[in-house]
């Protein structure tokens, strides 16, 4: 990855930006976003931080959302918890400014694009990375490539019926906001404690996971599932149940053949956004 490009993390309500050089953050500044303001607002917020870490130096940008992306004509839809921007040109608002080349996609995909690139994903052809979060969230790797569908509509496997609502309400950190009014990471915390009722909850949070993964093996048939998001922190509360889970698999000799890993890596989400500015990683 030759020369310095910048890597956009945008999330529902903060952002991190990293100049990026040969793989390694060089330089690095994270925000609040005002998910409440304008979408002028928002851009201000956003482009006064890329301000802090922009060089000469840097050949391009890239940005991962956690929405729909229209690659094609540099366009954001309905991000999450940014009201506002319900469908900006962000492509064409950073060329104008920086007057370098932008590149959008999907915060999923940019996960498992540095997984691929830096991560645990360099070994596989075909994977899928799992982020585990407030939603769930899916990048799907197939012969070495990024596969984000039409408008990186790909994987969201999250939105699959499930139950009475859909699979990520039962495999994201709404599983705790609704069932036990307590978010994820307060779950993580009372576990470490070794508190009963969040060790039930996490054996519970695996049984869902697990239905989710038998999904995804019967739709990709990957060699590995790379969990990460803030959730997978937590993996050694969940790991037996979702096992457990997965065990049943009407294949078994493709459930012998997969991988499931978490992701190590520090800063992959910039890293992966700082990536899409390659040529070949479409």
């Amino acid at each position: 990855m030759n020369g310095e490009y910048l890597g956009v993390d945008l999330g529902g309500t903060s952002f991190n930006i990293g100049r990026v050089k040969s793989g390694m953050v060089i330089d690095e500044v994270g925000s609040d976003i005002i998910s409440q303001g304008k979408a002028t607002e928002v851009l201000a917020t956003l482009t006064s931080a890329i301000d802090q870490v922009i060089t000469p130096e840097v050949k391009g940008i890239g940005v991962g959302v956690p929405g729909i992306v229209d690659t094609k004509n540099g366009i954001i839809y309905d991000i999450q918890n940014i009201p506002a921007w319900k469908e900006i040109q962000l492509q064409h608002i950073l060329e104008d400014k920086y007057e370098i080349p932008v590149v959008l996609n999907n915060d999923a995909n940019c996960f498992a694009l540095a997984e691929k690139k830096f991560g645990k994903g360099q070994i596989y052809e075909n994977f899928v990375g799992l982020s585990i979060g407030t939603g769930l969230g899916m990048g799907i790797i197939i012969n070495d490539q990024l596969y984000d569908g039409v408008m990186c509509g790909a994987g969201e496997i999250g939105m699959l019926p499930y139950k009475d609502g859909i699979v990520e309400q039962y495999a994201a950190s709404f599983f705790f906001a609704r069932e036990y009014d307590r978010t994820a990471k307060e779950m993580h915390e009372a576990a470490r404690d070794k508190e009963l009722i969040a060790i039930e909850a996490f054996d519970e949070f695996g049984i869902h996971l697990g239905e989710a993964i038998k999904i995804i093996l019967f739709m990709y048939a990957p060699q590995a599932i790379i969990l990460g998001g803030s959730i997978s922190k937590a993996y050694q509360y969940f790991e037996k149940t979702m096992k457990h889970t997965i065990a049943d698999f009407a294949y078994p000799k493709q459930l012998n053949n997969l991988n499931i890993v978490v992701s190590t890596h520090p800063n992959l989400p910039v890293l992966g956004a700082s990536a899409l500015c390659l040529d070949n990683t479409h």
